[in-house]
């Protein structure tokens, strides 16, 4: 698939069907998200790859809808503010360049014909609980179902150009 293909046919899916993913697309998505620029190369994020059944039940509880349950896997990204570069007024950027890694996810998966859902609707705490990283560094900023779309996604319209961009 061509790269601006991609872009088009990437959707948000929110139900999945329950075939597993298959090892060497996870492979070219990890191959991925570890591709993706960081501030001064430091690659200050993390992927938790979650297949287990019970550990994607817990970690799915931390999200109201229940269309999470049903991708064979959920990848939870966390971020960890101490290894990431800092602005000159100091505040981290590891959400942001985590956020830049996730995007590589979305894209990757989706060349792989897989479905995802970026999900920020969470208590971050619990999500650490639950995967337990409570006592690290890791915090999870986002999460994700894979697997394969157990129905076509709903089209959506997209703004105006001159509304989202300004050519000075």
């Amino acid at each position: 698939m061509e790269f601006y293909d991609v872009l088009k046919k990437r959707r948000s899916i929110r139900l999945y069907k329950d075939t597993p993913v298959p090892e060497k697309s996870l492979e070219n998505i990890l191959e991925a998200i570890r591709n993706a620029p960081t501030a001064c190369n430091r690659q200050p994020f993390k992927f938790f790859i979650v297949k287990d059944p019970a550990k994607r039940e817990k970690l799915a509880s931390v999200y109201k809808e229940d269309w999470l349950k049903t991708a064979p896997v959920i990848v939870a990204a966390a971020s960890n503010e101490s290894m990431a570069w800092r602005r000159r007024e100091g505040n981290s950027i590891a959400d942001v360049d985590a956020a830049i890694a996730m995007e590589h996810f979305v894209l990757a998966a989706a060349e792989e014909g897989l479905g995802t859902c970026w999900i920020c609707a969470f208590e971050r705490a619990r999500a650490n609980a639950a995967l337990d990283l409570t006592e690290s560094n890791w915090n999870i900023f986002a999460l994700s179902p894979l697997g394969y779309a157990a129905a076509e996604p709903i089209p959506f319209v997209r703004k105006k150009m001159e509304e989202i961009a300004e050519i000075l």
